[in-house]
């Protein structure tokens, strides 16, 4: 594999912002991170391709751990060859691994599925398939968003054990609700297993969620959506997650799932290594012509989301990462910390160990954006997807 050296960049490892700087991949990895001065003295091989980057932002390649489909294709349709084109499609708009998030589906149909979208890895030609993120079918039926009644149902260890058979082991990330009867033996059965558990439609009470947390329910999904309110005699969902700094969070930065405004108060209650930008995004994202359709019903787009046509109820975010940091730049993030959100924060919340970060040895995901916010390179795994330069 030949090298690459992007430079005349300001580079953000995640743990510093430097200006002037180059990373040297070499072998899909990050070999090296230095200064302009250090480039300009180096003599580099004819296997090397040289880039520069103009002063754009060198960061690590996003990696969105909560999204259904992109561009007309997703989990919806159920099939291997659809999430490949979203892994050449997200790769486009800067996204390096994602984790294809399925709704739940009733009956043996949801252990089909997962076979199906699961047989996608290994095929991408774009963003790297990191897990499956199944959201359901453990849910509070009194916090289902636009998920379908007849798709939930109790905890059953037995049928998890089917899911998890399905998708070869590859089931990263589970939303669940805390407060539902079993949990405990449910969360057991993922710590084993390696799958990240997060509360997510949920009515929980403030208790169950202590109690979900003592389990091992440690990140969330979606905060402040489809999830129980703050109070002050009972602090539920939404308060456990801000009350306890080791709670990690998704957060859909549209600016219509959540007030800009609330990011105030999420960046003064929340550590920010805590906080995880995803999308939600459905598979009408980007997607240039109507009908759009979503779980099965169709969506209309106003007022920032997506909404089922049949009752306006939100069904989802048409928001892509690189739009969800510019946003959060223009609520009061900085750039370094937006991107940590994107990238660094993702990848250490999922346990990618070798992901999320511009240091050497880890994985060679890169994306390179412009001060507008416009995606010119990305590498995925030190190759070359996109170079506008």
């Amino acid at each position: 594999m030949s090298a690459v050296c992007l430079h005349n960049g300001a580079v953000m490892t995640s743990f510093a912002a430097m200006d002037h700087c180059a990373v040297l991949v070499e072998n899909g990895l990050i070999e090296d991170v230095f200064s302009e001065k250090r480039f300009e003295q180096k003599q580099f091989g004819s296997d090397v391709e040289i880039i520069d980057v103009q002063g754009a932002v060198i960061a690590p390649g996003f990696i969105d751990t909560h999204i259904h489909g992109f561009g007309g294709y997703g989990t919806d349709d159920r099939a291997a060859e659809s999430i490949v084109e979203m892994s050449r499609l997200l790769c486009q708009y800067g996204v390096t691994a994602f984790n294809p998030t399925l709704y739940p589906i009733a009956g043996e149909a949801m252990v089909d599925a997962v076979r199906q979208i699961a047989s996608a890895m290994g095929k991408e030609d774009g963003a790297r398939i990191m897990g499956l993120h199944l959201e359901g079918p453990f849910l509070s039926p009194g916090k289902l968003g636009v998920q379908k009644p007849d798709t939930l149902r109790p905890v059953d260890i037995p049928f998890m054990e089917r899911l998890w058979e399905a998708s070869g082991g590859h089931i990263a990330n589970m939303t669940v609700a805390p407060e539902i009867k079993g949990m405990r033996e449910l969360a057991l059965f993922c710590i084993k297993k390696g799958i990240v558990l997060q509360a997510g439609h949920t009515n929980a009470a403030y208790d169950n969620m202590v109690e979900g947390m003592q389990a091992g329910i440690l990140h969330s999904t979606h905060l402040f959506n489809a999830m129980s309110k703050l109070e002050h005699r009972n602090p539920n969902a939404v308060g456990a997650v801000l009350i306890h700094p080791e709670m990690s969070c998704e957060i859909i930065a549209d600016g219509f799932h959540v007030h800009p405004d609330v990011f105030k108060l999420l960046q003064r209650d929340k550590p920010n290594d805590k906080i995880v930008l995803v999308t939600d995004g459905l598979k009408p994202t980007e997607q240039k012509e109507g009908p759009f359709f979503a779980n099965g019903e169709e969506v209309v787009f106003h007022d920032g989301a997506f909404h089922r046509k049949a009752d306006d109820v939100i069904a989802g975010s048409g928001l892509t990462m690189i739009q969800g940091i510019k946003n959060l730049v223009s609520f009061g993030f900085s750039l370094e910390d937006a991107v940590k959100t994107a990238a660094f924060n993702p990848a250490q919340v999922l346990r990618y160990t070798h992901k999320g970060a511009l240091i050497p040895g880890c994985d060679a995901d890169i994306t390179v954006f412009d001060k507008d916010f416009n995606i010119k390179t990305v590498l995925v795994g030190g190759s070359i997807k996109k170079n506008e330069f």
